[in-house]
């Protein structure tokens, strides 16, 4: 997968992630491309425990559920992290 494409699936994931999860997440565009990038590679990670194919970095649907799952997942900890640090 190119770069502008893992850009691009980082940007829809992240945008999907934030409006799934309720709450006020003060994130720039960028803040959710990069949470979308990076849940990108935590879904990917995820989803190779299941498939034994080899295609780890292949653009399907699957890929973009996990996508989006493994944003969620990393804006659930981001917001753990933030509230303990408020309140710590």
């Amino acid at each position: 997968m190119g770069i502008i494409a893992f850009i691009i699936i980082g940007l829809i994931a992240g945008l999907i992630a934030r409006a799934i999860l309720p709450g006020k997440q003060s994130m720039g565009l960028v803040a959710t491309t990069l949470l979308g990038m990076v849940g990108s590679l935590v879904g990917g990670l995820i989803g190779s425990l299941f498939q034994r194919d080899g295609r780890l970095f292949d653009l399907h649907a699957s890929g973009i559920i996990m996508s989006v799952v493994g944003s969620i997942i990393v804006l659930l900890l981001v917001g753990a992290a933030g509230r303990r640090r408020v309140h710590a």
